[in-house]
């Protein structure tokens, strides 16, 4: 039944209806662009808060939010963190890592059955990725660029019990975060139980992470491995788990083997993220990056 009384759009409503469509998207778009733009600012600030000595003072320069390494540029370039001549390939990388950091684990939820459909696309999207990050920042950063270069700036020291090949430029943290550790196994008795089961501690090894294309930050020599005995039943990496055909994301905080929550907050308050906050958790590694705590607002001592 057709309405007699229907009156058809005129041509100024259609016009004040493209406009109001053409404004919306206006300020969609401009809203996302300001929150990149603001994003840039905000991680090149914070990595040159995180390492004084090595980054200069962050700049709008180019069209971009930039820092100097060592004296060289290096652009935001969408969080692909590139040279001046790579900006105009950012496309063949992936983004860098500015990732939330919780300050404290959230609270773990079993995974309902679209959330562990998720969670499997997730790995395999990771394991069949065929792009990877530049590595020109993280490599200009830590003064290397092959496995040579990198042997020639780890220095060997005795770390928990342990010799290990750690980055010259964080051996004072890593004496600071021992000294912190110890003093708290003199009185914390869960401490004193976890430092006597370290099995293994390792942390310079060229390679790049499993299951990506990416640089590791053991590489550099700035990032820790900490094996303790493991009971039957407990995790501590997600691909392990994973190969023995357990679904990694169903497996709770209390079958996770977690290093005491007094040592993780040590770590972090020199620098450093523990993997286990990570979605693909490694509850073994800790590594040193400032810049993120930082960004999540997480207080660094000598930092501010």
């Amino acid at each position: 039944m057709t309405r007699k009384n229907a009156k058809m759009p005129t041509k100024a409503s259609l016009a004040s209806l493209f406009l109001m469509l053409f404004m919306f998207f206006f300020m969609h778009l401009h809203s996302s662009h300001a929150q990149t733009f603001n994003q840039a600012e905000q991680v090149m600030k914070a990595l040159a808060a995180a390492y004084p000595d090595r980054i200069g003072k962050a700049v709008f320069r180019n069209g971009d939010w930039a820092v100097q390494v060592y004296g060289a540029w290096f652009y935001y370039a969408d969080g692909r963190l590139l040279p001046e001549e790579l900006r105009l390939k950012a496309s063949e990388y992936d983004p860098q890592t500015f990732y939330r950091y919780p300050r404290d684990l959230p609270e773990w939820k079993a995974p309902n059955p679209e959330s562990a459909a998720q969670f499997m696309t997730m790995q395999q999207r990771r394991s069949s990725r065929v792009t990877k990050r530049s590595q020109h920042f993280f490599d200009a950063l830590w003064r290397v660029s092959n496995k040579d270069e990198a042997y020639g700036h780890v220095k060997t020291i005795r770390f928990l019990g342990w010799n290990a090949l750690v980055h010259y430029s964080i051996l004072e943290e890593l004496a600071l975060v021992e000294e912190a550790i110890n003093k708290e196994a003199k009185i914390n008795t869960q401490v004193r139980q976890w430092l006597s089961a370290i099995t293994n501690l390792s942390v310079w090894n060229w390679r790049n992470i499993a299951d990506v294309q990416s640089r590791s930050f053991h590489s550099y020599g700035a990032a820790i491995d900490i094996q303790v005995k493991v009971r039957r039943g407990e995790e501590t990496y997600w691909l392990w788990t994973s190969q023995k055909g357990v679904d990694w994301w169903a497996v709770p905080y209390q079958n996770r083997l977690h290093p005491p929550d007094v040592v993780v907050k040590i770590f972090e308050s020199y620098g450093f993220v523990w993997g286990g906050k990570w979605l693909f958790y490694d509850t073994m590694h800790f590594e040193y990056r400032p810049e993120v705590l930082i960004l999540n607002n997480i207080p660094i001592n000598g930092i501010r």
